[in-house]
């Protein structure tokens, strides 16, 4: 038997030329017109409701404006200032670390090696530097002997009792122990320059030992560990990625026509998906100055199809540090600005924090 035998009635009625199917259409149209003209509560709680409020975004009154978002954080790629190898990496993900705390380590064994060497240049130029001073002294020594032969020469040659020859040998005597001693001075200042350079190179090896111990240049919490002991890293290549804490914001999207009408240091809300009966207060701190397509983490396509402009809602930063441990970054939501300064915020945007 036929599923038409069966259900005769209800065949007939939505058959193409059934009059009851006429009534079936004009009654679905009515229903869907009435679905599309319902108020949509601004935070549904699931159903039918819950998916339109997801796919068309609340309806907003008059000066909001609004774009979804998820929240971020400034990441900080914390890296190697030199080439080596891992030794240990201290820090696990989701840690919090404070500024200055050891993140990881580099093998340092052929650093302190060349610190050694660089020590014992030290030493070798200080030996050098009062081997030099020695013979100034001897150079010097050797200048007042032909500066008293030069004189008693010259007076002898004056009287007749000295030869020219004499004469001139005193003379160039005297200028020979002139250039020794200009020579041995120099020398001095060689061994000067050298300590110096030695010196400084041992202030290089200390600060690339020191560098060799990476430390976390803020206060905030591991991302990712990039890299585990025992591998070779080449200079710049993060070991772990930290979250600054304390800037957390918002992109959202928005058409020319709303950022046109906001303007930095506006106050904004934020209302996020977990968290819908909680409002956190925010700020306009950026307003790109160039369009462009609507990233893919926007979930609806119509919001996707037209040219925006990013504008970063920041949260305070006092209230980051009160509700540290429960930052989240990733988080989805809704970004709200007041196209019109004035406009009140209305009962369901007013601040909402826990206790």
């Amino acid at each position: 038997m036929s599923d038409r035998q069966i259900f005769p009635d209800l065949s007939d009625s939505l058959s193409p030329r059934g009059p009851r199917r006429a009534l079936f259409e004009s009654a679905l149209l009515a229903l869907s017109l009435a679905v599309v003209a319902a108020p949509v509560p601004a935070h549904a709680d699931g159903g039918f409701a819950g998916l339109w409020h997801r796919l068309v975004g609340p309806a907003e009154p008059r000066g909001i404006a609004s774009s979804n978002g998820r929240l971020e954080a400034q990441s900080v790629d914390v890296a190697t200032k030199y080439a080596g190898r891992v030794a240990a990496v201290e820090v696990a993900e989701g840690a919090t670390v404070e500024a200055g705390a050891v993140i990881a380590r580099i093998d340092d064994r052929d650093t302190r090696a060349q610190l050694l060497g660089a020590r014992a240049a030290v030493l070798r130029a200080k030996a050098a530097r009062e081997l030099a001073e020695a013979s100034v002294m001897q150079a010097q020594s050797a200048l007042d002997v032909a500066r008293t032969n030069r004189a008693r020469v010259e007076r002898l040659h004056a009287d007749g009792h000295a030869s020219d020859s004499a004469y001139d040998d005193a003379r160039n005597a005297f200028t020979s122990a002139e250039a020794s001693l200009a020579m041995a001075r120099a020398q001095v200042s060689d061994a000067e320059a050298l300590m110096a350079s030695s010196s400084a190179e041992v202030d290089r090896l200390e600060i690339a030992l020191d560098d060799l111990t990476i430390r976390a240049p803020i206060r905030g919490r591991v991302l990712y560990r990039l890299h585990e002991p025992g591998e070779v890293l080449a200079a710049g290549t993060p070991v772990v990625t930290l979250l600054d804490l304390t800037d957390v914001y918002m992109n959202i999207y928005l058409p020319a026509t709303t950022v046109g009408l906001i303007s930095a240091n506006d106050e904004a809300r934020l209302i996020l998906d977990p968290i819908p009966q909680y409002v956190v207060p925010a700020r306009v701190t950026f307003i790109s100055p160039e369009s462009q397509f609507t990233p893919k983490s926007v979930e609806t396509m119509a919001e996707r199809e037209d040219l925006v402009f990013r504008v970063k809602l920041t949260i305070p930063r006092n209230l980051l540090e009160r509700f540290e441990d429960q930052v989240k970054t990733g988080v989805r939501g809704r970004g709200f600005v007041r196209t019109a300064p004035a406009t009140p915020w209305p009962a369901d945007l007013q601040v909402q924090l826990p206790d």
